[in-house]
C-alpha cells in the first residue's frame, strides 16, 4: 500500500469531511489507481477518517445554517456527491423541522421586503420563484407568502 498517499489522504479527510467521491478523485489526482485505491478507502473508512453517513450529517446541516439551503437542494447537492439514499436521509434528520419553518419565515420576510414591486403578485411571484429555487418545498413557500401577505 502506499504510504504517502495514505497519509496524504489522512490529513485531506481530517481537515474536513468528505465523501467517498472526493476520497478517490483525490486519489486518482495522485496517480493511485486500481486495487491500491481500493485498500485505500478501505483503510480509510476501517480508521474512521471517511464515513458517508458523517459526510451527510454535516454537509446537509451546513448548507441548512450556512447557506439557507431548503431541503431540495440539500438532498440535490448530496446526489451529485454520489451519497446513499440512507445517508441522505440520515443527513435530513440534522434539520429540525422548527427550524426549517423559522428560517422559511425569515426568508420570505426578507425577500418581500427585497422584491417590494408596484403589485403584490409580482412581489409573491419573485419572492417564491427565489425561495423555490433554493431548495425549499414549493407548498410550504406559497403557504408562508399567503400568511406573510395576509398578516
Amino acid at each position: 500500500m502506499n504510504d504517502v498517499a495514505l497519509k496524504k489522504l489522512r490529513h485531506y479527510c481530517a481537515y474536513q469531511e468528505r465523501c467517498h467521491e472526493e476520497v478517490r478523485t483525490k486519489l486518482l489526482s495522485l496517480k493511485v489507481y486500481g486495487e491500491e485505491l481500493e485498500e485505500i478507502i478501505n483503510k480509510l473508512i476501517t480508521d474512521d477518517f471517511l464515513n458517508e453517513e458523517r459526510f451527510a450529517k454535516a454537509y446537509a446541516g451546513g448548507k441548512f445554517r450556512m447557506k439557507k439551503w431548503g431541503r431540495g437542494k440539500i438532498i440535490q447537492g448530496l446526489k451529485a456527491h454520489k451519497i446513499s439514499d440512507y445517508c441522505i436521509n440520515k443527513g435530513l434528520k440534522e434539520i429540525e423541522f422548527p427550524d426549517y419553518e423559522k428560517m422559511l419565515q425569515a426568508l420570505v420576510i426578507s425577500c418581500m421586503k427585497k422584491y417590494d414591486a408596484i403589485n403584490k403578485f409580482e412581489t409573491k411571484s419573485k419572492t417564491a420563484t427565489y425561495l423555490i429555487g433554493r431548495g425549499y418545498e414549493p407548498e410550504l413557500v406559497w403557504e408562508r407568502i399567503n400568511k406573510f401577505i395576509n398578516k
